[in-house]
């Protein structure tokens, strides 16, 4: 405990065997899984919202990075945090570089489906809407780690909230081939809430790709349409 910074130990005083158990399960640590290795404490997310919010933005720039290059998922859960917390609070263009810089300086512990969803369409996403540049979130759709590839696609969500849903259907295509479950999953979603914006084009793109689209992902993406309209997409586009 002597080596760890102060927020570290507090996080630590909120642990669960139990829950830490469940979490490994949860989020496949076992050998060959995507999670593999990873270690838990057993903390809660609110839990670790509450301390983001109290102590959060005290922390340093090297403080932020040693908690994301900590072999704990919370301690990289609560860097993360603290790093959305701190890049929504300045209005500075200049401080959100730094922040997205860090961000992306540091993905190699943004390891887990949660540690990406919770940051990259706040961080990455945000700030390529911002200064409209797309360019970092097409050079991780075409990266070969499906991590980089779910950062990409769900930073899309940025631009989906503003109802700019190209980039949504650009990556969407991109990833058809993918074998990763993860990431139908993840485009499945994206495409799902670009059709709460633009149903029709949600329509016609699953017209054209759905036989491809793998069914995960086309599952995740009729979710909001009508009993009706599921089971007769479901049917026309069955392998």
């Amino acid at each position: 405990m002597s080596n760890l910074l102060p927020i570290q130990k507090k996080l630590r005083t909120y642990g669960s065997k139990e829950r830490a158990l469940h979490s490994m399960r949860f989020f496949k640590t076992g050998p060959g899984q995507y999670g593999e290795g990873d270690q838990f404490l057993g903390a809660t997310v609110p839990e670790l919202w509450n301390l983001t919010r109290t102590e959060g933005l005290t922390l340093s720039e090297k403080e932020i990075t040693r908690l994301i290059q900590s072999p704990i998922h919370e301690d990289r859960l609560l860097g993360l945090m603290s790093l959305v917390l701190k890049y929504q609070k300045t209005k500075l263009l200049e401080e959100k570089s730094k922040i997205v810089a860090q961000y992306l300086k540091n993905k190699k512990g943004i390891n887990n489906w949660d540690l990406v969803d919770l940051s990259c369409y706040k961080l990455l996403g945000d700030y390529c809407l911002l200064t409209n540049d797309s360019s970092f979130l097409k050079k991780l759709s075409d990266s070969t780690h499906h991590w980089d590839k779910r950062i990409a696609m769900v930073s899309t969500l940025a631009f989906i909230r503003v109802n700019k849903l190209d980039l949504t259907f650009e990556f969407a295509k991109k990833f058809l081939d993918e074998e990763e479950d993860l990431m139908h999953k993840a485009a499945g979603w994206m495409l799902r809430e670009a059709g709460k914006r633009d149903l029709e084009r949600l329509r016609k793109f699953i017209a054209v790709y759905g036989k491809k689209m793998p069914r995960t992902m086309l599952r995740y993406s009729i979710e909001k349409m009508t009993l009706t309209e599921r089971k007769k997409i479901l049917k026309e586009t069955k392998p």
